[in-house]
């Protein structure tokens, strides 16, 4: 796919200060409104690709237009309010049949989407898998529970989603999607969703996966993603905590073995993670990283060879355990802000910490950029239709992103 850059008019250079001032305003404008018109070009190419799949040309333009409404219509993504702003109320129960009562498939749509930003942005050094919490108070939507979160640790009401995130050097943006239905378990969904929009994505070689497990399980995890031959960079807990209190199974399996012969505590049994990287924390390095704001930071970073204990022998592998502190002066601070667990042993450990920064830029746009194009605001009951929403919904996320790549080429 081709992204066709706008050219931004120039301006006279004889203005007087008043005309400055008021222009500085309508220059703003100006420039959301090239944006939202960039964006909005690039959907029109997107959808053009990636809806192929849709049999009919009323659905494909359908979802054009679909795609179109969330990037336009403000506030709420609702049907109502998506058909006032791109075809009139008459077009609402029109929109409302094509997501929630339609038939076509959306996985077709996704793995397009992932092939399209890999054209367009390059290939992303890892998928990241990311939970995005939806409250809400009614009961006749899909999925909807009182639950357990265990990466905001609290008790709310609504729906679960698993994304797994698009992260290339300058796109951040989601292309699969799962939902946590009633007697699921949180687990379970969280690794299957990430691993179905991995084999649909296909390429040559399997790309890591940097996701949180401290809510879920390390041993279970890990052996998932190893039996399907996907590489995997995962946050650990210290231990049991609140989360497994409440039933999510924090810190299970979270003891291992050190496999080192040289470094402190090889020999003697079955250790925490963070009991093992503390007596290890001065054979670490500093580690220079960008942030989700584009500013270079740095961290102290130790890796050591571990075994995960496993009662099946078959699945007792090697990994490496890596441990980041925040930089001090000339060396680490007192407090340890993150554990990973990984099967790239060979990786080095700067590599592997850049890698897991990956999560906060996630982070970073989840929050405003779900809301820009309404990921959060499917109203229907049906899961299909749910699927479908966030299916589009994340190819106008997708336009946001490039559209941002173009204004920034080099980012």
């Amino acid at each position: 796919m081709t992204i066709t850059a706008t050219t931004a008019p120039t301006t006279s250079a004889a203005t007087t200060a008043s005309t400055a001032t008021t222009a500085s305003t309508a220059g703003a404008d100006g420039a959301d409104d090239r944006r939202t018109s960039l964006a909005g070009e690039i959907a029109d190419e997107l959808c053009a690709v990636v809806c192929e799949s849709l049999r009919r040309r009323d659905q494909r333009e359908k979802a054009r237009r679909y795609v179109r409404g969330l990037l336009s219509t403000p506030g709420r993504k609702s049907f109502r309010n998506m058909a006032g702003d791109i075809g009139g109320t008459a077009s609402e129960q029109s929109l409302h049949h094509f997501v929630s009562g339609s038939t076509w498939a959306w996985q077709p749509v996704r793995a397009a989407l992932a092939g399209c930003l890999e054209a367009a942005a390059g290939p992303p050094p890892a998928w990241v898998a990311q939970p995005m919490a939806i409250p809400r108070s009614g009961v006749r939507s899909v999925g909807v529970e009182h639950r357990f979160d265990p990466h905001r640790e609290r008790m709310f009401r609504g729906q679960q989603a698993f994304g797994t995130w698009f992260t290339s050097a300058g796109v951040v943006t989601p292309v699969g999607w799962e939902l946590l239905l009633p007697g699921s378990s949180y687990g379970e969904s969280a690794v299957g969703a990430v691993l179905a929009t991995v084999r649909r994505a296909g390429g040559a070689a399997a790309r890591p996966v940097v996701l949180d497990i401290r809510g879920i399980g390390t041993r279970p995890t890990m052996n998932r993603f190893a039996e399907a031959g996907v590489p995997v960079v995962a946050r650990v807990a210290a231990g049991a905590g609140a989360g497994a209190a409440a039933g999510a199974g924090a810190g299970a399996g979270n003891r291992f073995l050190v496999r080192d012969a040289a470094v402190p505590g090889f020999g003697g049994g079955e250790r925490g993670p963070a009991e093992i990287l503390r007596s290890v924390k001065a054979l670490g390095a500093p580690v220079e990283w960008t942030d989700a704001g584009g500013a270079a930071r740095s961290s102290w970073a130790v890796g050591v060879r571990v075994m995960m204990p496993d009662p099946a022998v078959a699945r007792r592998r090697e990994l490496l355990l890596v441990g980041e502190w925040g930089a001090g002066a000339g060396g680490p601070a007192a407090e340890l802000v993150g554990m990973w667990v990984t099967d790239l042993v060979r990786m080095p450990v700067g590599a592997v910490v850049r890698l897991t920064k990956g999560g906060p830029r996630v982070e970073a746009v989840a929050g405003a950029g779900g809301r820009d194009v309404g990921l959060r605001d499917y109203s229907g009951r049906g899961l299909g239709g749910w699927h479908r929403h966030v299916t589009l919904a994340s190819v106008a996320h997708a336009a946001v992103a490039l559209a941002g790549l173009e204004r920034n080429p080099r980012a």
